[in-house]
C-alpha cells in the first residue's frame, strides 16, 4: 500500500464545492447486460466532510475544491436486481475544462486503503502539473472500505489494541499454535457477525467485484475510457481491470506493482527481501550518525534491532494511557518507517528511545500503519486488508508450508526474527466462511492499449522483479526508479513525474531501458 499518509492540501478559494450538485447523463461506453440503471445513475455532488470516517480522512477533505458522492452497484454482479451497496468517490474538477481529457481515477492500495484520502494528498502535486488542467483527479473507497457502505468490519478500537498488544504469534509450542488458531477463527466470525450482509458482503469485496465498480464508475464520470494510476496493490486492481475490460482502457500508470502471477508464499518472501533490502540501506543511512541507535557498523545493524526488540516480547513498554508497546507493534512501527525514507529519522528516534525504555514514537508509528484515530478507534483498513485478501487468493493450509514460509521469510529479512520457536498456525484466511473468488495467472489482455508500469529498485513492499514481471504481463512499458521507497510517481521526482505524466497526456511512453534517479 502507498504507507504514509498524504498530506491534504488546499486549491484556489474559487475552486471550492458549492451546494449539492446532480449530474445525469446517459450510460458512456459498453454497458453489460442487466446494468444500464447502474451505468446511467445520477450522481449527487456535495460536501466531502460527512464522508469521513477517520482522522486521516477528517483532514484530507478540509482540501478545498473537493466534492464527494456514492455510487450506487449491486453487492453481487450476477443479481444486478438484488441487494445494493455504495461505493464513496470524491472529485477535484480540472482547472481548464476546454482542454480537459477526462477523469484521472486513482487507488492507493492495501488492500483496503482509502482512495478518496489518496486523491486529496495528490491534490497539492497534481495542481503543480498539466494534470490538475486536464483532468479530474478522482479518488474512490473500495466496497466495504472509508466512506463506503456497508463497510467491513472485524474488530472493535479495543479488541484492536488488545491484538496488537498479544505476542503470542512468537510460541511456535503446539499450546501457541492452538491459541493463535483459536484467535484466528474468532477473527473469521467476527468478520461475518459484524458486516452488515455477513457471508454475502464478505464473498464480495475481492478485487473481481471491485473493479466492475470500477467500470460502472468510469461511466457515470462521463468517460468513454478508464485513466487509472493504481499504487501497490492498486496495480492489482489495474491488471484486473486491463483484463475484465481490455477494451474500456485509455491509460493505466501502475506503480509499486504487485506481480499477477506470484503465489501468495512467494510475495511474501519477496516483500521479505525487499524490506530485507530497506533495512540494510537504512543501517548504511544510520552508521553514518553520530546517534545512530543501531551503531557505527553497518553489518552489525541486524544483531543490534534483534537485541533491542525482542525483549519486548517479555518485557512490553509502557507508552501511557494504559498502552504498552509490544514487539509486534516494535516491528510494524519499524516496517511503516522503511517505506519511506523520510521516516528513517522517526526511526532512528524511536530505537534510540527503546534503549531508555521508551517506546511513543515507535507506537506512533505502528499506530499510523494501523490507521489508529486519535479517540482510539480505528479505520477500515486493517480489516478489510484481511476479508480482501482471503477472496483474492488462495488460502494456506499446510502446516509445513507455513513452516517453509515463515522461515524463508526471516532469512529475506533477518532483522524481523524473534528468535523463537516458527509458529505453523493458519492464519484466518484457513477459517474464512466464503472461498476465494481469485488466484494468481497471467493475465489475458488482448486489445489493451499501451500502459506504464513504474518499478523502484530497492522498493521495501513491492521488489522492483514484480514490476519487471507486470509490465511484460501487460506487454506494456517498464520505467525504473533507483531508490529505496515504495512508489515514487507524483512525490516529486521530476524524471519519474515528467514521464508519467506525458504517458498520461498523450500516450507517450518512455523509451525502452529508460531509467530515473533520486534527486
Amino acid at each position: 500500500m502507498l504507507a504514509t499518509t498524504l498530506a491534504a492540501c488546499t486549491s484556489k478559494p474559487d475552486q471550492a464545492a458549492s451546494a449539492p450538485t446532480v449530474e445525469s447523463h446517459a450510460p458512456v461506453g459498453p454497458v453489460p447486460a442487466g446494468l444500464e440503471r447502474f451505468y446511467g445513475q445520477s450522481m449527487t455532488w456535495s460536501a466531502c466532510a460527512p464522508y469521513a470516517t477517520s482522522a486521516d480522512a477528517r483532514s484530507a477533505f478540509k482540501a478545498q475544491g473537493i466534492e464527494c458522492g456514492r455510487l450506487t452497484v449491486p453487492l453481487n454482479y450476477d443479481k444486478p436486481d438484488g441487494q445494493t451497496i455504495t461505493v464513496g468517490v470524491l472529485r477535484h474538477r480540472a482547472s481548464d475544462s476546454g482542454e480537459k481529457i477526462g477523469s484521472l481515477v486513482v487507488n492507493p492500495g492495501g488492500p483496503g486503503a482509502s482512495g478518496m484520502v489518496a486523491a486529496a494528498g495528490l491534490l497539492d502535486q497534481v495542481s503543480k502539473s498539466d494534470l490538475g488542467d486536464r483532468f479530474d483527479l478522482v479518488g474512490f473507497d473500495p466496497r466495504g472500505i472509508g466512506a463506503s457502505e456497508p463497510q467491513i468490519k472485524c474488530l472493535t478500537g479495543p479488541e484492536r489494541d488488545a491484538d496488537r498488544a498479544d505476542d503470542s504469534e512468537t510460541d511456535g509450542s503446539p499450546a501457541g499454535v492452538a491459541k493463535q488458531e483459536t484467535e484466528q477463527k474468532d477473527f473469521a466470525a467476527k468478520c461475518t457477525q459484524r458486516t452488515k450482509y455477513g457471508d454475502d458482503m464478505l464473498a464480495h469485496v475481492g478485487t473481481r467485484d471491485v473493479v466492475k465498480d470500477m467500470d460502472v464508475l468510469r461511466s457515470v464520470l462521463g468517460d468513454q475510457k478508464l485513466t487509472y494510476l493504481g499504487y501497490s496493490y492498486g496495480t492489482r486492481i489495474g491488471s484486473t481491470y486491463a483484463e475484465t475490460f481490455p477494451k474500456n482502457v485509455r491509460a493505466l500508470v501502475l506503480d509499486g506493482a504487485v506481480d499477477p502471477t506470484q503465489s501468495p508464499e512467494d510475495s511474501l518472501v519477496a516483500q521479505g527481501q525487499g524490506f530485507g533490502g530497506a533495512f540494510n540501506e537504512f543501517a548504511k543511512w544510520c552508521a553514518a550518525r553520530q546517534d545512530c541507535a543501531l551503531g557505527n557498523n553497518p553489518a552489525d545493524a541486524t544483531k543490534q534491532f534483534q537485541d533491542l526488540t525482542r525483549r519486548l516480547i517479555d518485557f512490553p513498554v509502557p507508552v501511557g494511557d494504559g498502552r504498552k508497546l509490544s514487539y509486534d507493534d516494535a516491528t510494524t512501527g519499524a516496517i511503516q518507517a522503511l517505506y519511506q525514507q523520510n521516516l528513517w529519522e522517526y526511526l532512528n528516534t524511536g530505537l534510540n528511545e527503546l534503549k531508555l525504555q521508551r517506546g511513543a514514537t515507535l507506537e506512533k508509528l505502528a499506530d499510523i500503519y494501523n490507521e489508529r484515530n486519535p479517540d482510539g478507534s480505528y479505520g477500515t483498513t486493517q480489516d478489510a486488508f484481511v476479508a480482501i485478501r482471503c477472496v483474492d487468493d488462495p488460502r494456506v493450509t499446510d502446516p509445513k508450508q507455513i513452516l517453509e514460509g515463515q522461515e524463508k521469510y526471516e532469512k529475506a529479512a533477518p532483522f524481523l526474527d524473534d528468535g523463537r520457536q516458527p509458529s505453523s498456525a493458519r492464519d484466518a484466511c484457513a477459517f474464512w466462511p466464503v472461498p476465494n473468488t481469485s488466484k494468481p495467472h497471467e493475465p489475458n489482455v488482448e486489445g489493451l492499449p499501451k500502459t506504464l508500469t513504474i518499478s523502484t529498485t530497492n522498493d521495501p513492499a513491492t521488489p522492483y522483479q514484480a514490476g519487471v514481471n507486470l509490465a511484460k504481463a501487460l506487454k506494456g512499458s517498464l520505467l525504473t526508479f533507483e531508490g529505496t521507497q515504495h512508489t515514487v510517481f507524483l512525490q516529486g521526482n521530476a524524471c519519474v513525474d515528467k514521464a508519467g505524466t506525458a504517458y498520461l497526456i498523450d500516450g507517450t511512453t518512455p523509451p525502452d531501458g529508460t531509467r530515473c534517479k533520486a534527486s
